[in-house]
């Protein structure tokens, strides 16, 4: 039976020790949601992006790793867990301003993103989005980025998807994702009842922040996954994790 499109009488979130990554799943993933409530959230999600400053880490990751760039200078942008997919559209945007060529992509293990995706995309804006689990994608881009996709998988899956993105990034990656605090567990509550976002969504974001990393957390994986990369905290609790070629290479061999 399908869950109403709007507002749900759910039960509260169930109490979590935010000392440890949580887990189950969320409401959007399950079965019962149908068509009209899935689009009623992600218009909601697409709110949540645009109040959090949700893709601004992930631009200034791209600011940084094409610096020195010239324009015209082609790259290929992949996005793993595209959603609805407004951060490849922002990164088309950020592109044309800066006078690059971009190649963009997206891959989603619910097939429902990619026709919610391409839905919200303008013609005039070319973006493949693809249905799939990204372990079994063999695609290379120069750049390899995900936003509030970590979290979704547990810790042996996240050493997995570091060592792949490590082998399919040909210049760098960045993961975007949440810091788990109080703060951002009730304050996001609270914040999705003032703004009157989906239950849906209130409820699947306070979980996300209660499965999502804290610095020690992202220190062990890396560790288990064989890789030095850069932890970066970013307003609304956006713990990030940054890998840049270039730079290892700089540090392989000083001037």
């Amino acid at each position: 039976m399908e869950l109403p499109p709007r507002r749900l009488d759910l039960p509260p979130p169930r109490r979590v020790d935010l000392a440890v990554r949580a887990d189950g799943p969320e409401i959007l993933d399950g079965e019962d949601v149908g068509p009209e409530t899935y689009d009623a959230v992600m218009n909601d999600l697409a709110s949540v992006s645009r109040v959090m400053l949700a893709h601004a880490p992930t631009i200034g990751f791209l600011e940084r790793a094409t610096r020195g760039l010239a324009r015209g200078t082609r790259i290929s942008v992949l996005d793993v867990g595209f959603g609805e997919g407004d951060l490849l559209r922002r990164i088309g945007r950020w592109a044309r301003r800066r006078g690059l060529r971009v190649e963009l992509a997206g891959i989603d293990l619910n097939p429902r993103s990619a026709a919610a995706a391409c839905a919200r995309t303008p013609a005039s804006m070319p973006i493949e989005f693809q249905a799939g689990d990204v372990f079994g994608c063999d695609r290379q881009a120069d750049f390899i980025v995900s936003s509030l996709f970590a979290h979704h998988l547990d810790d042996v899956d996240v050493v997995r998807y570091l060592r792949w993105m490590q082998r399919h990034a040909r210049r760098g990656w960045f993961i975007n994702d949440l810091h788990r605090h109080p703060l951002a567990y009730h304050g996001f509550g609270v914040t999705a009842r003032l703004a009157r976002w989906h239950a849906i969504v209130r409820q699947d974001g306070m979980l996300s922040v209660a499965r999502s990393f804290r610095s020690a957390d992202w220190r062990a994986l890396l560790d288990q996954a064989g890789i030095e990369a850069r932890l970066l905290w970013r307003p609304m609790f956006r713990l990030c994790v940054e890998y840049l070629e270039e730079a290892r290479q700089d540090e392989r061999h000083p001037g």
